[in-house]
């Protein structure tokens, strides 16, 4: 029998999903694999505005990305990606972090990234800020009126701060997350590397776009570069083509600038 009546048939049908699924099993455990290798959790306290790997290494997981044409936003709701999950070890808060089990994703990247004295009840899971305590906007916004980037933000208010996801759910679901399973949807809205507190004038300046349209104009664009490149490499989703070269121009940019080692 040809391919062509197997094909489009039941049981070519079943096949054709079988392989597809076996292709996107394999770049993922080698995406992981690769990413084992150049760093394996996501920044710590503290930490989440400075780049951690070389530029050649970051060059290194561009080249891996699969470039193809992005898929249509038809089904999306960010329902689809379930948040805020409690802390499992999957997410990748680890160290002092890892003990706040009772807590949501969401609640453990609030401490992460805060400035001075804030703590959390790993019980009760109360977000509390002392005097001095708060959130540095990292991102920056370039002011609509004078063109230049806006002043940066200090919060000391837990509920006006955004959790900003690096690699929006939109764009995830536009770049292969529309054919994943919920549980790796939900891992993606989770992700500790996918995770930043942001002031929300910044995150809403970016809404679902990608490095070709957008990048943080502060000093956090590098730090931004590393981490969407490397959940964009760890769930196997594609870039496009001017997405690719966009990402490929700011990590010879940040190298230049010496923000890669």
């Amino acid at each position: 029998m040809k391919w062509s009546s197997i094909s489009g048939s039941p049981l070519g049908r079943a096949l054709l999903a079988l392989a597809a699924a076996a292709v996107i099993a394999v770049a993922v455990t080698l995406a992981n694999s690769f990413l084992d290798k150049v760093s394996p959790t996501a920044p710590g306290p503290g930490s989440a505005g400075a780049a951690t790997v070389s530029g050649k290494e970051l060059g290194d997981l561009v080249a891996t990305l699969v470039v193809a044409k992005e898929g249509p936003m038809t089904g999306y709701t960010r329902e689809k990606f379930p948040h805020w999950d409690t802390n499992k070890p999957e997410h990748g808060f680890t160290g002092d972090l890892a003990q706040y089990t009772k807590c949501t994703s969401r609640e453990v990247m609030m401490l992460r990234d805060a400035n001075g004295k804030v703590t959390l009840d790993a019980k009760t899971c109360d977000l509390k800020v002392a005097a001095g305590g708060g959130w540095q906007d990292r991102y920056g916004f370039i002011d609509k009126k004078t063109g230049a980037l806006g002043p940066y933000k200090f919060i000391t208010d837990p509920a006006k701060v955004d959790a900003e996801h690096i690699v929006a759910l939109a764009e995830a679901w536009r770049s292969g997350a529309a054919d994943r399973d919920e549980d790796t949807r939900r891992r993606i809205a989770n992700d500790s590397m996918n995770l930043v507190a942001a002031d929300p004038s910044a995150n809403r300046s970016k809404g679902d776009q990608d490095p070709a349209n957008y990048l943080p104009p502060g000093n956090f664009r590098c730090a931004y570069v590393e981490r969407y490149v490397k959940v964009k490499v760890k769930y196997a989703l594609t870039v496009d083509t001017a997405e690719h070269t966009a990402l490929r121009t700011a990590v010879d940019d940040c190298l230049r600038r010496g923000e890669f080692k």
